[in-house]
This record gives C-alpha cells, sequence and structure tokens, in this order.
C-alpha cells in the first residue's frame, strides 16, 4: 500500500465513511492512477479531463461509476492533498433523470413465486414488505428483528443512520419460517459461512433468472423491490413524509420521484381535475 493510499484511508475512516464507500473510493482513484500511469499526487487538472473524457467516450461507464469518481477525486485531492482549488476542475454531470422501474403487486407475486431456495426468496420478500436497500437487507442480524414491537432494526444504514422499519404479521411469520430451517444463529441471511453475510451478487443473479422465468420484459434488481415497496405505499394512501422515513431518504425530494410513478397520484391528477371535461359545455354552445 502505498503512503498516499494509506493516508486517504485514514481520512476516509476519521471522516466515518462507511468500509463500502472506503473501498469504492479507492478503487476509482487507483483506476485513475492505472490509466494516466503516475501517483495522482502528480497528476493536474489535464489529466483529470483526459481521464474523464475516457471514462465517457472509451470506456463507456455508467452515470453512477462516474459520480463515484468524481467524489472519490474531489476528496482526494480537496481533503487527503489539501489542494482545494482543484475542485473547480473535477466537476460533476448533469445526469439524465429516469424514473425507476416498477411492477404491479401481481408481477412482483408472480416474479418471487419462481424463486425456489427459501433463503432467496425470504430475502426478496423482505425487501419488497420493508423498503430496505439490499445491502441493508444482507446485514441483517438475528436480534434486528423485534417481535415485540413488530420492527427490525437497520444499523448503520446509508449515511451510517440507524432506523426501524415496521414490519407485517406476514413477514413476521415468513421470517420465522425461515428461521426453524435454517437456524440462522449471527448474520440472519448467511452466507456459505456462518461469519459472513450473503452477497449481494447472488440475490441479483437468482432475481434476473427469476425475471425471465415469470416472463417479466422489464429489466428489474433487488433495488426495484424496494421501488415498489415506495410506490405500492403510495397507492395504498400512505403519505410521501412516512414513506421518506421508512426508506431512511434525507430528502424528502428525493422520495417525491413516486409522485410520477404512483398510479393512483397520476389518476388523481387527470382523472379528478379533467379539464376539458369542465369546459366542454362551453365547447357544445
Amino acid at each position: 500500500m502505498t503512503p498516499l493510499r494509506q493516508r486517504m484511508i485514514q481520512d476516509l475512516r476519521i471522516r466515518n465513511y462507511s468500509p463500502e464507500t472506503i473501498d469504492t473510493y479507492v478503487r476509482r482513484v487507483a483506476a485513475f492512477a492505472r490509466y494516466i500511469g503516475k501517483s495522482p499526487d502528480l497528476l493536474g487538472p489535464p489529466h483529470i479531463r483526459q481521464y474523464q473524457v475516457h471514462l465517457i467516450e472509451e470506456a463507456h461507464v455508467s452515470w453512477p461509476v462516474f459520480n463515484q469518481t468524481v467524489c472519490a477525486l474531489r476528496f482526494l485531492y480537496k481533503k487527503t492533498l489539501g489542494k482545494h482549488w482543484m475542485i473547480e476542475h473535477i466537476p460533476f454531470p448533469k445526469q439524465p433523470k429516469k424514473l425507476p422501474v416498477v411492477l404491479s403487486a401481481k408481477e412482483v407475486g408472480r416474479v418471487l413465486g419462481m424463486v425456489r431456495i427459501l433463503k432467496h426468496r425470504t430475502v426478496l420478500e423482505t425487501i419488497y414488505a420493508t423498503g430496505l436497500r439490499i445491502s441493508e437487507a444482507l446485514h441483517l442480524r438475528v436480534q434486528d428483528i423485534d417481535s415485540q414491537r413488530m420492527v427490525l432494526r437497520v444499523e448503520e444504514g446509508k449515511g451510517r443512520k440507524d432506523r426501524d422499519v415496521p414490519i407485517s404479521p406476514t413477514l413476521l411469520g415468513k421470517l420465522r419460517e425461515y428461521w426453524k430451517v435454517y437456524r440462522p444463529s449471527e448474520w440472519l441471511f448467511p452466507g456459505m459461512s456462518e461469519k459472513m453475510p450473503l452477497s449481494a451478487r447472488s440475490i441479483q443473479r437468482v432475481l434476473s433468472i427469476a425475471r425471465k422465468q415469470a416472463k417479466i420484459r422489464k429489466r428489474i434488481g433487488p433495488h426495484t423491490l424496494r421501488h415498489c415497496f415506495a410506490t405500492h405505499f403510495l397507492e395504498a394512501g400512505v403519505d410521501l413524509r412516512t414513506i421518506q422515513l421508512l426508506l431512511g431518504h434525507g430528502s424528502l425530494q428525493t422520495t417525491a420521484v413516486y409522485l410520477h410513478i404512483a398510479s393512483k397520484s397520476l389518476e388523481d391528477a387527470t382523472g379528478s381535475r379533467d379539464l376539458l371535461k369542465a369546459i366542454e359545455p362551453r365547447l357544445a354552445s
């Protein structure tokens, strides 16, 4: 490990960044250094511009990966190297705003019904029933289930924030059935080793196979079930502020995207405000 990498990791830890974020930032900076062929502390704005053009025009990386690279380089140059003037040379891109893909309740049932292994199905059912991120679901521990208060304790979710998420009697029953079969002791959903949780990649692979078997054409992943949770709750009449708290969103604006998806919201916006119907008598005269 180079002194610069060690220093950056220490700076990230001092600021209480999550292990996942630290790993991502270090990998993004390492990729930048490998591409240019020099240590980042010897590089400047022209090299960063060259690398950003490479990521977009040659590597064709996704916007999330591009943004991770920008965040990592900004942290390196501002916090670790103390070169505040470099920030203006590491711009964030203007991203296209796309609505998340959402399945109907019937489609969710079809997909989950294709998952044969109880452990995998219970993970996916938990995500859909609580709106957890996949990383949050896979890092649940057995003691995080509070059956007396009917909540799941999510420790150090995104932004290192704890929160309680209510669980329904149906989900609690499914978790109890699962526990009777697998008897987990520490991690609620352990992987090959009891000391490590199940990997997100394995759940993504299972869901991909189930989608094809259910003949669902929409491109979905575990996070889609989180979107379904929020949208279906909104359609059921749950207010946006409550959904924000359940999802662990820091801003209500982030949660508001589901207003553009929920069929009830769209119906309210068009059906109950039929502008042409209101002026129809005048059109006839």
